[in-house]
């Protein structure tokens, strides 16, 4: 069950990453907000991956990333450009959107892993797994008829579109990141490290253009101390969420799904820090979701 307890500690920092995500992109534009952090995060893997090539015997082995030939790094960059798409699409939508939605929303992103799972990976949950997924999904329909009473209409607002598309982007990530590190065995500070130099990469020209073509308004930008931060916590929580992956009992499905335990600090932290509103109409689906989260795992 080690690829349990990885996958806990994932969704702890992943809440935590959640929080910082809200705060960092409040009145921020959002490209800004995304250079900021990935910046934050190639930075500090740049510098590992300096130390392990002076001084190799000063990092431990989890944190070694060995050369690799072109057609691993052509893989991570893939990796970079699906992870691009995926959170262009879910800054903007938690930028807009009250935490307390945005974080059930994405918690659905196991069944779409899951869905793709089965057709692609030959993985096959149990009936109490199955069950869980549709527990998820009742829950989240639920959900959109609570966000209707902040005006927020599942069916035709934006945000919430750029949501759904980002959670399933990010589902791609997760059925290839089962490729990187479970069938092509890559350590997982392998992955992380030129991850995170490619999405700086890729993000670093689409940033600088932005800034050269907008207006002085709306390139207004306060750092803040949660842009780092989220950094931090994104880097802690994959790197619990890889290491789960590498586990041969560490299902997709399964690591996906109670990743999303973070959905509860999410929604803790919205209405407890952001002050939003329908708090008592939201628990109900939000715990609806934690509970086939839970399913998932107990199957």
């Amino acid at each position: 069950m080690l690829w349990a307890w990885l996958s806990l500690t994932s969704a702890v920092f992943l809440g935590l990453y959640d929080i910082c995500q809200k705060h960092a992109l409040r009145s921020n534009p959002v490209l800004a907000v995304l250079f900021g952090s990935t910046a934050t995060c190639a930075g500090l893997w740049g510098a590992l991956l300096l130390l392990g090539r002076l001084a190799p015997g000063s990092l431990p082995l989890s944190l070694r990333v060995p050369p690799l030939d072109w057609l691993t790094h052509a893989q991570l960059l893939l990796k970079s450009a699906i992870v691009a798409c995926s959170w262009g699409c879910t800054y903007a939508a938690v930028k807009h959107l009250p935490m307390s939605l945005a974080a059930p929303i994405r918690a659905t992103g196991p069944l779409w892993t899951l869905g793709a799972a089965l057709l692609l990976l030959g993985e096959r949950p149990s009936w109490l797994q199955m069950l869980g997924i549709a527990t998820t999904l009742t829950s989240f329909l639920g959900l959109s008829v609570v966000g209707r009473l902040e005006g927020v209409h599942f069916h035709r607002n934006r945000w919430v579109g750029y949501m759904v598309a980002g959670t399933l982007l990010g589902s791609c990530s997760g059925l290839y990141d089962k490729l990187l590190l479970g069938k092509l065995k890559l350590p997982p500070a392998t992955v992380q490290a030129w991850f995170s130099i490619y999405l700086l990469m890729l993000f670093a020209p689409l940033t600088l253009s932005w800034w050269l073509r907008a207006a002085p308004a709306e390139r207004r930008f306060d750092f803040r101390w949660t842009i780092p931060t989220l950094a931090v916590c994104l880097m802690l929580a994959d790197f619990a969420y890889f290491s789960a992956l590498r586990d041969p009992a560490g299902l997709v499905s399964l690591v996906s799904s109670v990743r999303r335990g973070s959905t509860l600090i999410a929604f803790a932290a919205g209405l407890a820090l952001f002050r939003e509103v329908n708090g008592r109409k939201k628990l109900p689906p939000v715990l609806g979701i934690v509970l086939g989260i839970v399913l998932t795992l107990l199957g």
